[in-house]
């Protein structure tokens, strides 16, 4: 009782920095995840063409541009090959199509003339060429057996207007569930830094020179002392857990009282607890207070840097991830990546993540034995 009395008299010296400290973080971490949400969604765009039509427009001529025209953006320039380049260059325009004089009697006289194109290689570009094979690959099937041209775009136009059914099976809620993950990945630094700060503060305040000597010739072992410093500890980092998991709850909505959401605040506290381990083992090998902004920045902004909490893991190289499984971030991180695609729960399917649980864990009885020596070895010093 003695030494949690003494850190909740240290934690109240420091609650100004402490609180300030905290907001910040939420506050970052809430625009953080506000920002990225911009960039889940996906909204299929029209191509922008270019049609350059040298022929009669009408009949299969008249037929293909109103094919084009219905599947793409159509962009007017005028008619100079200069002013043309210049657009395709900006990206003004996607593909340009050259319709040659005299292509519908030639085509219909089974001569198959070549569509000259510009393209800017793409995607968007891409999505315009397939248009245009597709209606040429249809219109020459067709032509083989219809010599009628009104009976001929009639088949066309038929064969053009089906369209793939697409049913959705699956029922994730992908939207917020991507949201989710954005948040506890970003909660990866959120939580480290907020724990690794005020641990090493208050822990600072311990190693005094007056509290260490009354300290080490109490009796009291280091064995004992450490246990209710960390017990001590632990119960700031908790507040601070439920803090973030009460405000994702804000944020992130409905999705929270799932299933999902319940795994999410289990990984993020199965975190939380290794984060006291590393707090706790960097507080009782750093004396100087000063120090602690500079561990806040390697410990906190490093790991998450690496292993995925502000750069989705799909976009890191394949070295920087191998380094990050060193680290208990990125199994924590993991987890959340695999849960937002996780359709089914079940033991099965939840054993991956239980799996970097139980790797979280083991890093956090790892940490509590270094404390251990580390503290040994200075009593003795």
């Amino acid at each position: 009782m003695t030494v949690f009395k003494a850190f909740l008299k240290v934690l109240n010296k420091s609650k100004t920095i402490i609180i300030l400290y905290t907001v910040i973080l939420i506050l970052f971490a809430g625009f953080n995840m506000q920002t990225s949400e911009n960039s889940i969604n996906f909204e299929a765009s029209k191509p922008d063409i270019l049609i350059i039509n040298q022929d009669k427009e009408e009949g299969l001529t008249k037929n293909l541009i109103d094919y084009i025209k219905e599947n793409s953006q159509i962009i007017e320039i005028k008619d100079d090959e200069q002013a043309i380049d210049d657009a395709l260059f900006y990206r003004d325009v996607n593909y340009i199509i050259y319709i040659p004089e005299n292509y519908r009697e030639d085509f219909l006289a089974g001569k198959n003339p070549e569509i000259p194109i510009k393209s800017t290689g793409d995607y968007q570009a891409s999505l315009a060429e397939i248009m245009l094979e597709r209606y040429i690959k249809v219109a020459n099937l067709y032509q083989k057996s219809i010599t009628d041209e009104k009976e001929l775009m009639e088949k066309i136009n038929q064969t053009l207007a089906k369209q793939t059914e697409v049913e959705i099976i699956s029922q994730l809620d992908s939207d917020h569930l991507s949201k989710a993950t954005l948040y506890y990945n970003f909660a990866n630094y959120s939580i480290l830094a907020g724990c690794v700060y005020v641990i090493c503060l208050i822990l600072a305040s311990f190693k005094e020179k007056k509290i260490a000597k009354r300290t080490i010739i109490s009796s009291m072992n280091y064995k004992e002392h450490n246990r209710k410093l960390l017990l001590s500890n632990s119960f700031f980092a908790m507040a601070l857990w439920l803090f973030y998991v009460l405000v994702s709850f804000v944020l992130i909505g409905e999705i929270m009282f799932t299933i999902h959401g319940l795994i999410y605040i289990v990984n993020s506290f199965v975190f939380t607890i290794c984060a006291i381990t590393i707090a706790f083992l960097l507080g009782n090998i750093v004396d100087n207070k000063n120090a602690i902004n500079g561990i806040v920045n390697v410990i906190a902004l490093g790991s998450s840097f690496l292993c995925g909490a502000f750069v989705p893991m799909e976009w890191l190289p394949d070295f920087v991830l191998k380094i990050a499984h060193i680290l208990p971030s990125y199994y924590y991180i993991k987890s959340n990546e695999l849960l937002k695609e996780l359709e089914i729960v079940n033991f099965e399917t939840l054993q991956p993540i239980l799996t970097n649980m139980a790797v979280i864990l083991v890093f956090a009885i790892a940490f509590v034995v270094l404390t251990n020596v580390v503290t040994k070895n200075k009593n003795r010093d």
